[in-house]
């Protein structure tokens, strides 16, 4: 790639969070702390979803591809964040810069990809009990995690070398915390007319086909509970849906808030509030919202603890004898 064809900036300066100088250290604790707590949480539920067979399903399948790419996104975004806050110097240069960009609408898809695909899971458990083992087979749900991954490379890649084309000319100030495409997009002094069109037309066909992949799903489900309406039935279903629903209502609710509910009206501050949701407090969420609502996550964890408590015991045990009074080791 030469620079000198494409592009006069090498680096963009990020604004960040308009926070006072004074609080960056409250700031900057608070958000750590959140990171931290997203990274153990997710990891935790995999390593749950690994160590239990019972969790060996394609729900947790799914759940455990969900973690992955909520460590992920977050981590696309919250460590530059961390380190501007803590320096002076906000510069990003041009390939960190347009690679942030692309891995955030990566782990951005996969993530609307993996919600739809796990709304169809419960459709298939709900209104298809007798069959579910035989329709949601291994070859199938490998094949929609491999396909939720596939399609969402090819959609950040797509964007990612249309914005490669264009130019940066004279103002390299973006007012966010990372690199987002429609801020380059306002920044860039080359025709974006073609990059407009591909987000309008990709994005609302990917978004269209989640949502109505949810609501489908949902619609069904709600139908065949109601058709022959008991306690128990609505228990069970709220049971098996209702981490999956807190999570939709969540990730949906801010995306729509930042892209499609915001006005020209709206505050940068507005904006940045609501590109925090979903890109810090929705991945740091999803483990508490499926841990505490999840008696078989609950479980697990309980599992795992007493093999802690046993090995912790036993590396006890271990470390009171002494050398002498084990066997072989008199002189």
């Amino acid at each position: 790639m030469r620079m000198e064809n494409q592009s006069v900036v090498s680096e963009f300066l990020l604004l960040g969070l308009p926070i006072r100088p004074e609080q960056q250290g409250g700031f900057f604790c608070l958000f750590l702390g959140m990171y931290l707590t997203t990274v153990l949480g997710n990891l935790l539920i995999i390593l749950l979803i690994r160590l239990d067979s019972r969790l060996h399903t394609p729900m947790y399948f799914f759940l455990s591809h969900l973690a992955l790419t909520d460590i992920s996104f977050s981590s696309v975004t919250t460590p530059r964040m961390l380190l501007d806050m803590l320096s002076n110097h906000k510069t990003i240069p041009y390939v960190e810069c347009i690679s942030q960009m692309y891995f955030y609408m990566l782990f951005a898809s996969v993530d609307g990809f993996l919600l739809a695909v796990m709304a169809y899971d419960r459709y298939v458990a709900i209104c298809h009990p007798l069959h579910y083992s035989t329709i949601m087979r291994e070859e199938l749900y490998v094949s929609l995690v491999a396909g939720s991954w596939v399609c969402s490379c090819a959609n950040a890649l797509l964007h990612t070398l249309l914005l490669a084309h264009l130019s940066f000319c004279a103002d390299n100030t973006i007012p966010h915390y990372f690199c987002t495409l429609t801020a380059l997009l306002k920044l860039s002094c080359s025709d974006t007319s073609l990059n407009e069109l591909v987000v309008f037309a990709e994005a609302g066909v990917i978004f269209l086909l989640s949502v109505s992949t949810v609501l489908g799903s949902y619609v069904c489900i709600g139908a065949t509970i109601f058709r022959v309406p008991s306690t128990k039935r609505i228990c069970k279903a709220l049971s098996t849906c209702g981490s999956h629903l807190s999570v939709v209502f969540l990730y949906y609710g801010t995306i729509a808030i930042v892209y499609f509910f915001s006005s020209p009206n709206n505050s940068k501050m507005e904006d940045i509030i609501a590109s925090i949701m979903y890109t810090v407090v929705t991945p740091l969420l999803n483990p508490f919202i499926y841990s505490l609502r999840n008696r078989d996550m609950k479980s697990a964890l309980g599992i795992l603890r007493r093999r802690m408590t046993i090995v912790k015991r036993q590396l006890a045990t271990q470390f009171l004898i002494s050398p002498s009074d084990a066997p072989g080791m008199t002189l």
